[in-house]
C-alpha cells in the first residue's frame, strides 16, 4: 500500500526492480567478450601454439563492436521473431543463440582447426554486439525521461558488466586447470543464463515509432530516418567531434598500459592484484559515484567535473614514472585512473543516452556509442609508436594534452546547447 508522505529519492530509485534487471543484463552483455575477442580466446591461442601474427589477427574480431551502427536499423524496424515486445522479442533469442555460439567454440581445438574457433568468436562477437544493440535501447526506454533514474540505471549496468569480465575472463582461465579448455568454455556459456532470466522478467518500456507503410517507407524510416533527423539537430558535427574526441586521451594511455608496468618492473601477479582486481572496484565505485553526481547536480555540470577528473587522472602515469617500481604509487594510479573513467563513463554514457530520439533509440544510441569506440580502434593503434618516440612521461603528458579539445568543444556545447533535462527527445 503507498504512503503519503514521498519516498526519498535515492531510496526510492534503488527499491526499483528495472536496477536489478539491468545489472543481470549488463553481465550478459559483459560475458562474451573476453570469450570471443578478449584476453581468454588469446590465451587459448597461445597455449596452442599459434603464431603471433595469427593472435595478432584476433583483434578483428572485435570489429562488430565498432561497426554495430550498420546494422541496429534491422532490430529497431523489423518485427521481432517472438511475441514478447521490440526489445525482449529480439534479445530473448540472440541470448539463446550466444550460449549455443559459445558452446560451440568450447566444441572446437585450435590446436588442429583454429578456423573453426574463430569463425564461432565471430558469431559470439556479432550476436554480443546485437545484444548491446537492443539492451542499450531497452534500458533507455525502460527508464524513461527521467535523467537520475537513467544515469542510476546506466551504474547498475556497469556494474553488471565489468563483473562479467571478471567472471568471464579470471573465472574462466582459473577453470582451465580443472576442466580443461573446452570444460571451461561449456561452463562459461553459462554465464547467459542471469540476463535471460532478466529477459524472462522484465517489461518493455515505451518506444515510439511511427506507422511505417511498405519497405521504401520502412527502409527509409528505419535507416534514412535515424541519420537524417540527428543532422537537422543544432550543432549535431560540433557533437559528433565531442563524442569521437572524449575518450581519445584515455584510449591513447589505456593501450600502452601493460607495457608501462612491465618497463618499470612490476610482476604479472602485481598486475593482476592491482590492475584487474582492484582496478574493477575503484571503476564500480566510480561509475556508482558518477551515476549519484549525475542525479544530484545533472548531466551538463557532471560532464564539465568528470571530463576533467578524467583528463587530469593521466598525470598519475606521470607520478607513477617518477616514481618507479612504487607499490603504493601502483595502488594510487590504478585507483585514481579507473575511479575517473568510472566516473566519466556514467555521465557520458547518460549524455549519449540523451541525445537519443526514442523513435530510434536502438539505431542512434548504437551509432553514438560505435563513435566514442573510434579513438581506441583507430587513433589507439598510433599509441605504441608515440611511446617509443617520445619516452614514459611526455607520452603521458600528451595523453593529457590529447583530451583538451573534446573538454573545449564540450564546454562550448553545454553553453551553446545544453542537454534538456527531460523528453526533449521524445
Amino acid at each position: 500500500m503507498m504512503s503519503d508522505r514521498p519516498t526519498p529519492a535515492p531510496a526510492r530509485l534503488w527499491r526499483d526492480r528495472r536496477f536489478l534487471l539491468l545489472l543481470a543484463l549488463g553481465f550478459s552483455c559483459g560475458a562474451p567478450l573476453p570469450l570471443a575477442a578478449g584476453q581468454v580466446l588469446r590465451q587459448w591461442f597461445t597455449e596452442s601454439g599459434l603464431s603471433l601474427a595469427a593472435i595478432g589477427l584476433t583483434a578483428l574480431i572485435g570489429l562488430a563492436y565498432a561497426n554495430k551502427f550498420l546494422w541496429s536499423p534491422a532490430l529497431d524496424a523489423l518485427p521481432a521473431p517472438l511475441r514478447l515486445g521490440q526489445r525482449r522479442g529480439w534479445l530473448l533469442p540472440i541470448q539463446a543463440l550466444l550460449a549455443c555460439a559459445i558452446l560451440g567454440i568450447a566444441a572446437t581445438d585450435p590446436t588442429t582447426g583454429a578456423t573453426a574457433t574463430v569463425t564461432l568468436a565471430v558469431l559470439v562477437a556479432f550476436l554480443s554486439a546485437s545484444q548491446d544493440i537492443v539492451v542499450d535501447a531497452w534500458r533507455i526506454e525502460m527508464l524513461g525521461e527521467d535523467e537520475e533514474a537513467q544515469a542510476y540505471g546506466l551504474a547498475a549496468y556497469v556494474w553488471g558488466y565489468r563483473l562479467a569480465l571478471l567472471a568471464a575472463g579470471a573465472g574462466t582461465l582459473l577453470a582451465v586447470q580443472f576442466i580443461g579448455w573446452s570444460g571451461a568454455y561449456a561452463a562459461a556459456a553459462a554465464l547467459m543464463l542471469p540476463g535471460l532470466v532478466a529477459t524472462l522478467l522484465g517489461r518493455d518500456g515505451r518506444r515510439v515509432a511511427g506507422d511505417v507503410i511498405g519497405w521504401r517507407a520502412r527502409l527509409r524510416g528505419s535507416v534514412l530516418e535515424p541519420f537524417l533527423e540527428f543532422t537537422r539537430r543544432p550543432a549535431w558535427i560540433a557533437i559528433l567531434l565531442f563524442i569521437a574526441l572524449f575518450k581519445l586521451g584515455e584510449a591513447l594511455a589505456g593501450v600502452m598500459t601493460t607495457p608501462f608496468y612491465r618497463a618499470l618492473g612490476f610482476t604479472r601477479e602485481d598486475v593482476a592484484t592491482v590492475a584487474t582486481i582492484f582496478g574493477m572496484v575503484a571503476v564500480l565505485a566510480g561509475a556508482l559515484a558518477g551515476g549519484w553526481l549525475v542525479g544530484r547536480i545533472g548531466v551538463a555540470r557532471a560532464l564539465v567535473l568528470t571530463g576533467l577528473g578524467q583528463m587530469l587522472s593521466n598525470l598519475m602515469y606521470v607520478a607513477l614514472d617518477r616514481a618507479g617500481h612504487s607499490m603504493p604509487m601502483l595502488w594510487a594510479q590504478v585507483g585514481v585512473e579507473n575511479f575517473t573513467d568510472g566516473l566519466a563513463d556514467a555521465a557520458f554514457l547518460t549524455y549519449l543516452a540523451g541525445l537519443t530520439n526514442r523513435s530510434f533509440t536502438a539505431t542512434q544510441y548504437a551509432l553514438l556509442s560505435s563513435l566514442a569506440a573510434v579513438p581506441l580502434r583507430t587513433l589507439g593503434a598510433s599509441a605504441g609508436v608515440l611511446a617509443q618516440a617520445l619516452s614514459w612521461t611526455p607520452f603521458f603528458l600528451l595523453t593529457t594534452a590529447a583530451a583538451l579539445p573534446a573538454m573545449a568543444i564540450m564546454l562550448w556545447l553545454l553553453r551553446r546547447h545544453p542537454p534538456e533535462p527531460r523528453g526533449a527527445n521524445t
